[in-house]
């Protein structure tokens, strides 16, 4: 028995195999999860379905999460596929790559928009569709993916950082909203990993091994770190948690000057 044996979790965000949240959809699946996984756009559907079809019976479908049309689409065949929802991992994050260059006083009015709608806004845009097919489980729990940038200044991260402190605070509200519900809300606060949008950070890797030069537990975030905290958020082993932000970076925000 799986801890998420007959749950059916959504994973919004995976567009490769190096993806966070691939990496938590597989441990979702290994857990006895059936998945449903989104793609934004026939740039990325032939690879996020060839990665559905390697855990048997994924639902792979069209999503663009900044388009309510679509939303809706996506939780209509959800919900007519499998008349309900448990777990719902968003894992997505964007802003102009020249808004990451810089200083952020340079921050144009639509790069402000168009991070703080898809990295933060998303979340609470999908749960009110969720929401629904979640209370006729019982229940459910979400979580999101969010980095210390939404806490403190880290050079390069700029609009993206603020878009994280708007996920965050709208995590406390939404686990507010949703706790009489049944429904848990919860962030995971990630070390730097090696994603295709973290690489377009500049000076990344360098920060990547300062991270695992200096923290606590000496080592870097790995994948499938998050991905088991992410299965015990989603699970009822967490029944008790909601609006958290728990940080999986080994120990490296706990520290001041390094």
């Amino acid at each position: 028995m799986g801890l998420l044996d007959g749950k059916v979790a959504l994973v919004l965000g995976v567009a490769n195999k190096f993806s966070i949240g691939w990496a938590i959809a597989q441990t979702l699946h290994r857990e006895g999860a059936r998945l449903v996984l989104n793609y934004q756009g026939e740039r990325v559907e032939r690879g996020v379905r060839a990665l559905g079809d390697s855990l048997p019976g994924t639902l792979v479908l069209p999503c663009d999460v900044s388009d309510d049309a679509q939303i809706d689409a996506l939780f209509r065949q959800i919900e007519a596929t499998h008349d309900g929802l448990d777990a719902l991992v968003h894992s997505i994050a964007y802003a102009p790559t020249e808004a990451l260059d810089g200083p952020y006083l340079h921050t144009s009015r639509e790069a402000f928009r168009v991070a703080l709608e898809v990295s933060a806004y998303s979340l609470t845009a999908v749960l009110q569709r969720a929401a629904p097919l979640m209370e006729r489980r019982g229940g459910g729990s979400v979580v999101t993916l969010t980095y210390l940038g939404g806490e403190r200044v880290v050079p390069h991260y700029n609009v993206m950082g603020v878009a994280k402190a708007a996920l965050e605070m709208s995590v406390r509200y939404l686990a507010a909203d949703l706790g009489p519900r049944g429904i848990r809300v919860n962030a995971i606060s990630a070390g730097p990993i090696s994603t295709a949008s973290a690489r377009a950070i500049k000076g990344f890797l360098e920060m990547a091994h300062r991270v695992a030069e200096h923290a606590p537990l000496r080592h870097g975030t790995t994948p499938t770190e998050v991905a088991d905290t992410a299965v015990y958020l989603l699970s009822d082993l967490a029944r008790g948690v909601t609006g958290e932000v728990v940080h999986v970076d080994s120990g490296y925000h706990v520290l001041g000057v390094v």
